[in-house]
């Protein structure tokens, strides 16, 4: 049964801290007590003496049993790198637009609350990639991402990218970029250049090329316990690469090294919802817009 949850959110725009409060008037109702990220102060949390504020989850004396993270998919994405290691399950609440990975209607909230409670969810464990060279990418900050890795041109001229899978050479791409993604961001960056949708426990891993300039080349799913290695070339002396939101420019001269973080993100599907249910719903499939 749950004793204490913790929230993570933005506050960025009143459906946010709506979203917010709503959560904090449900646990409270029910006796569960609340931790709230510190950017959330300003929110009016109404019955305060069942609400704590944190800057670091770490540093809490009774970890939450549960984390949710209200907002949108950046909010979600932003909330893994303060939980990956804690091994705490998070639960999304959308009050962002797509809303793949906070999968909980933000006017679906009640009902999903009781849900919860009563531990009608199921456990989905999500691969997470890192960066394993250069290291300290971001200092203070590991380089791991959920959704995924990708290496863009830093300007309007093509970027080559010559790619090895356990040493062995896979293709050199001459594109805008290459994104490397997990299983959960399938339905993100790379399904927005046509590569494949992965179930999100599936392990895999996918390589899709940014606007190929050889239109042969398509994306392909290798084994998760590969490691890959990038090898850059440009007419500049810089390349970009980002981690899910994060971003840094790199010298020319400077490899990528990736592999499957060590580690697996602990995320809540509602057993009234399904991986297959939200990509219809979000996706749209099967609508008929003359109905």
């Amino acid at each position: 049964m749950l004793e204490r949850v913790a929230i993570f959110s933005k506050e960025n725009s009143a459906r946010t801290r709506e979203g917010v409060q709503r959560l904090v008037d449900e646990f409270d109702k029910r006796g569960i007590r609340i931790q709230i990220y510190q950017k959330s102060r300003d929110t009016k949390t109404g019955k305060d003496k069942s609400v704590e504020y944190f800057t670091d989850l770490a540093s809490l004396t009774d970890l939450p049993g549960l984390i949710l993270s209200v907002g949108g998919d950046g909010t979600f994405l932003e909330t893994v790198l303060k939980v990956k290691d804690l091994g705490i399950a998070v639960a999304g609440v959308n009050t962002g637009r797509m809303g793949f990975l906070a999968n909980i209607p933000g006017d679906e909230i009640s009902n999903s609350i009781e849900l919860l409670c009563r531990g009608e969810y199921e456990i989905i464990e999500r691969c997470l990639l890192e960066i394993t060279r250069p290291a300290d990418l971001f200092p203070g900050e590991s380089a791991s991402a959920l959704n995924e890795i990708t290496i863009q041109k830093a300007n309007l001229s093509m970027i080559t990218i010559n790619v090895y899978v356990d040493d062995i050479y896979l293709n050199t791409y001459w594109a805008d970029g290459l994104i490397v993604s997990t299983a959960t961001g399938s339905t993100a960056y790379n399904l927005s250049v046509g590569g494949p949708i992965l179930s999100p426990e599936d392990e895999s891993i996918i390589i899709s090329p940014i606007s190929p300039h050889n239109l042969t080349i398509r994306p392909i799913v290798v084994s998760g316990e590969s490691r890959f290695r990038m090898v850059m070339e440009a007419r500049n002396s810089e390349y970009l690469a980002t981690c899910d939101f994060r971003s840094e420019r790199l010298l020319l001269s400077e490899e990528i090294h990736i592999k499957k973080a060590p580690v697996k993100l602990k995320t809540v599907m509602l057993k009234e919802r399904d991986f297959y249910s939200t990509l219809r719903n979000k996706l749209m499939w099967g609508a008929d817009r003359r109905n």
